[in-house]
């Protein structure tokens, strides 16, 4: 089993209709504190729990109230509100300590399977990239904060966007995937689309951890095997707070995620 697939297992709790119990890796980490992205796949495997017939998360919100506890026990309730043909709507909390930390709803429904023969009718198309050998890998120096996330994240950087403020601009391009190989997935897709370092990291350079308030992810396409090329840009920082677009695709160029967060800009 992948170490993600162990990290975000949930199992049933046998007392309480449709509420799971989980563990936060520390591995996942940004800082001290659990990536959002780890702890939304988290939350969304339990989710998915609900809805076996509607398996991926389509559209999936996140509110997050308090930072996650790493190396803690979670508790996640789901509550199923529709159930149709093709989608589903389903509410998730993930709680640690008593205490909610992320407030979820989901639409549920069915990816299509990779095929390269049925052209979208319109999408992002992807950026300019050198391969992945040619691009340097995320650096926890460089950002100013500890990141046990790369051990489980292979993540590299395009050149220009590498050092810390070069690029000049909030905007950065890179690959991802799982340092072990695994393929991504759904799931994979949530985590990926908060795994980069913040764009705002190519304007003001050392930003340390910022920290995620919400976060939108539309899943598009059901990726294919192989490395996974992410695009993240802002343009509207204010009172310490920013907007971040984002976007990723698969070996296969492919459009399979969209994202946009709200989240505060702290000094390294």
């Amino acid at each position: 089993m992948s170490p993600f697939d162990e990290d975000t297992r949930v199992t049933p709790l046998a007392d309480v209709s449709d509420a799971f119990t989980g563990l936060v890796n520390p591995a996942w980490n940004i800082g001290a504190n659990p990536n959002g992205g780890y702890l939304l796949a988290l939350a969304a495997k339990a989710m998915q729990q609900c809805t076996p017939a509607h398996p991926d998360p389509l559209s999936i919100t996140v509110h997050y109230l308090r930072p996650g506890l790493p190396g803690q026990p979670c508790r996640i309730d789901t509550q199923l509100l529709r159930s149709g043909r093709t989608l589903s709507t389903v509410r998730g909390t993930l709680r640690q300590d008593g205490q909610p930390r992320l407030e979820l709803l989901a639409t549920m429904g069915q990816l299509g399977e990779p095929d390269a023969a049925q052209a979208p009718v319109l999408t992002l198309p992807p950026p300019a990239m050198p391969p992945p050998e040619a691009c340097p890998s995320r650096s926890a120096p460089a950002q100013g904060v500890d990141l046990s996330i790369l051990q489980r994240l292979d993540v590299r950087l395009h050149p220009d966007d590498a050092v810390p403020g070069a690029a000049g601009r909030a905007e950065l391009r890179g690959w991802i995937r799982f340092t072990d190989g695994r393929a991504p997935d759904a799931l994979a897709c949530l985590l990926m689309a908060d795994a980069f370092p913040p764009a705002v990291f190519g304007l003001l350079g050392l930003v340390g951890w910022v920290p995620t308030i919400e976060l939108t992810v539309h899943l598009r396409r059901r990726p294919v095997p192989g490395w996974l090329l992410g695009r993240f840009w802002a343009q509207d920082l204010s009172d310490g707070r920013v907007i971040e677009d984002g976007a990723l695709w698969d070996a296969s160029g492919q459009l399979v995620v969209q994202s946009r967060q709200l989240a505060l800009v702290r000094p390294a």
